[in-house]
């Protein structure tokens, strides 16, 4: 049952970066904005077959481990990724927009992809996550990000289609730091592959100072960055060119750090070699396709994404978290690293609403700061889960 489970998730997959490029036919038409053409209908065909796929994955993993399928990033992850295809598709039925799925859909393909980079095993729950609200907290925090998540392609779609990209600016700049994160993550997932496939594994015991102990880190990628006391590092394999931070604590907080650099360094050289592929800025590249987009629409859509997925998210990721954490923890709030960076959320979008609703920030003001909220969440999924130890770590 886990294996057919994986191969519709793999289904799933490959017919989400099918659908990619039937929207991507489907912008070149004048009226691709305001009614459904032919390729955007099989694109949304297509997208939907590929939900379903990616839902049955979840039941039967739901069914093969006893519990909600969220239980771990690999989980976690792909379930955020069905939540934000579930987002597209309602929200593509209320604006006809096809250029949404050309931006929404391989936001998904990255997510899932980086979901699969990590250990995929069915494990029973550990006691801290045995309740129902498990499913309910988790559940209802990962579709209102999802929803948000909209709201960044469609402010992505709006910058790209109304900055000037003939000269050089700080919006152009800050444009093509969104082209190389997004970059970064195929970086993690290329370095990560890349590696595995060469079946790379360095070991190394040291003595954590945090816990006075002996502790083995196995790394699957060649180590930058080493444990704090790398002097006593006992292996063969290369070392460490930089000891990790004093302030990173966690045993595996060394390994998620060089993790996290390789992304970055990865995403680097991927940016810089597309720029000499196209002899201009990856935005400046994008626009042509554009050009059939109605700002106003995207524009619309930012907005409406959020003013959905705001309160979905409030409900999940801090009341019911609170409800939860009483029951669990016996305190409703503890300035856990996540608990902090969902409530750093919360403030953000609710500025957000606050700066349209009375402030008048539409168009590109508003674009600039869904995309800034994308990066909140990603921050969140992120540096938060592989970086920064607390209460969420066993996520």
């Amino acid at each position: 049952m886990v294996e057919l489970s994986s191969n519709l998730l793999y289904t799933a997959f490959v017919l989400y970066l099918v659908a990619t490029f039937f929207f991507g036919g489907a912008i070149r038409d004048k009226q691709s904005e305001v009614k459904i053409n032919k390729w955007s209908k099989i694109g949304i065909f297509v997208t939907i077959i590929g939900f379903i796929a990616q839902f049955g994955y979840f039941i039967l993993r739901w069914i093969a481990a006893g519990h909600a399928p969220v239980s771990n990033l690999f989980e976690f992850t792909t379930f955020f990724g069905m939540m934000l295809v579930l987002a597209f598709i309602v929200i593509f039925f209320m604006y006809k927009s096809s250029a949404l799925g050309l931006f929404t859909l391989p936001v998904a393909i990255l997510i899932i992809a980086y979901a699969s980079m990590f250990p995929r095993d069915v494990a029973p729950l550990i006691p801290a996550l045995q309740s129902d609200w498990l499913h309910i907290h988790v559940i209802t925090a990962a579709l209102g990000e999802a929803v948000l998540a909209v709201s960044f392609a469609s402010g992505l779609i709006y910058l790209i289609r109304v900055v000037d990209q003939n000269v050089k600016s700080k919006k152009t700049f800050w444009l093509e730091i969104i082209m190389y994160s997004i970059l970064s993550v195929v970086g993690f997932i290329a370095a990560t592959v890349g590696f595995s496939l060469s079946n790379y594994e360095a070991t190394y015991t040291w003595m954590d100072p945090n816990i006075n102990q002996e502790v083995e880190l196995v790394y699957t990628l060649p180590p930058i960055v080493g444990p704090v006391a790398s002097a006593d590092v006992s292996s063969d394999a290369m070392q460490p060119i930089f000891q990790s931070p004093s302030w990173m604590k966690g045993e595996g907080a060394p390994k998620k750090l060089n993790t996290l650099i390789w992304s970055l360094g990865v995403g680097l050289l991927l940016y810089w070699g597309l720029r000499l592929i196209l002899r201009k800025r990856i935005a400046a590249s994008i626009k042509p396709l554009l050009k059939n987009v109605n700002p106003q629409i995207a524009d619309e859509i930012t907005y409406r994404s959020v003013a959905i997925g705001f309160p979905i998210f409030t409900l999940g990721a801090l009341i019911f978290a609170m409800i939860w954490a009483q029951i669990a923890w016996t305190r409703f709030w503890g300035w856990d690293p996540k608990e902090v960076w969902a409530l750093i959320t919360f403030l953000f979008y609710a500025a957000f609403l606050h700066l349209r609703l009375s402030q008048g920030w539409h168009g590109e003001k508003s674009a600039w700061l869904a995309v800034l909220g994308f990066v909140i969440i990603m921050f969140n999924l992120i540096v938060v889960n592989l970086v920064i130890a607390g209460l969420h770590s066993y996520a």
